[in-house]
């Protein structure tokens, strides 16, 4: 199952990602985290040190190897210059699959006590004034778009802050959205606004309440996001410990905490995997984005790219990838 934490700047998602992603490792599950945000965080939250989440390999500076791999032999994918952010799979795509080993796991990937880390990369000197994020979140959504999860499988996705992930069609690739909100009236605008945004793609959205410190602070987000309020994190010595720096095992966090995380996971597990909307939105994604500008950009018509016959169905998920990998991949 897919899931994103979304938020305004400095709600604690990236706080929340990383629990989270530690929570579902500590019960010995399938976790794989990508780092999505701008501020690359995530690692350091997880419990890498500086030095270690800046040798992490940055998938937005590398996006022509992930569509290398990729496109595979899809004969409707030209070349690799060919091959845009919204580019979905078909006949000959390659496939990743999350208990598989494949070369571009194999680079790009980091490990720590059970958890997977991928990251997006931050801006470099030469992205300042010509390049929006988006042009790095778009490895994401490649890997997103040709990833085939099951089910006690999780990504999960640190997003932007506030609504900027609407910029991109990477909000629609999720089973659960996580909106973390402090029980303030400026959190309340960001979830206001990011449902508002969310309604016309079906996007499931729970509402994380963080920094909760009172019956009252519960009560606000109650009457502010009523039955979206899934579950609330207290006040942590942990979590404040965590963000001074210090390195303590998953199983000090306070018991009520822990609960909440274990309410997460029984929310995600409570979703129906929906791979014709997932393909549907995909397509429809793709066929914007080549009209209002890939199209020109590449000097083809890319929604030629979609594959009608195509479906992610139980055959196309059982089917094994290609054994061998396109060259420069090894």
């Amino acid at each position: 199952m897919r899931v994103a934490f979304v938020g305004k700047g400095g709600s604690g998602k990236t706080t929340y990602a990383a629990l989270f992603s530690r929570y579902l490792a500590s019960q010995h599950l399938p976790v794989l985290a990508i780092d999505a945000d701008i501020n690359q965080h995530l690692a350091v939250a997880l419990g890498f040190s500086e030095a270690e989440a800046t040798q992490v390999p940055a998938l937005g500076l590398e996006v022509n190897r992930i569509k290398d791999y990729l496109r595979g032999t899809n004969p409707r994918i030209s070349s690799t210059a060919a091959m845009v952010k919204t580019t979905p799979p078909g006949s000959g795509s390659r496939l990743l699959r999350l208990d598989e080993d494949n070369p571009l796991f194999s680079y790009f990937e980091r490990h720590l006590q059970g958890v997977r880390l991928l990251a997006t990369g931050p801006f470099t000197e030469e992205d300042l004034g010509i390049k929006c994020y988006h042009s790095k979140t778009g490895a994401v959504e490649l890997l997103l778009n040709h990833l085939v999860d099951g089910a006690g499988e999780y990504v999960v996705v640190d997003m932007t802050a506030g609504a900027d992930s609407f910029a991109s069609g990477l909000f629609t690739k999720f089973d659960l959205t996580f909106l973390v909100a402090e029980p303030t009236s400026k959190a309340v605008s960001v979830y206001r606004q990011y449902t508002t945004y969310a309604r016309k793609y079906d996007v499931k959205i729970g509402v994380i309440g963080n920094k909760v410190e009172s019956v009252e602070d519960v009560a606000f987000l109650r009457e502010q996001v009523g039955e979206n309020l899934l579950t609330w994190l207290r006040h942590s010595a942990y979590v404040r410990a965590q963000e001074q720096g210090q390195r303590l095992p998953f199983s000090c966090l306070e018991p009520d905490n822990t609960q909440a995380f274990a309410t997460m996971q029984a929310a995600v597990d409570a979703c129906e995997k929906d791979w014709e909307r997932f393909s549907a939105q995909m397509g429809a994604f793709h066929h914007q984005n080549a009209v209002s500008w890939a199209n020109a950009s590449v000097g083809e018509d890319l929604t030629q790219q979609i594959d009608p016959q195509f479906r992610f169905d139980p055959a196309v998920m059982k089917r094994k990838p290609e054994a061998s990998p396109s060259p420069g991949l090894v």
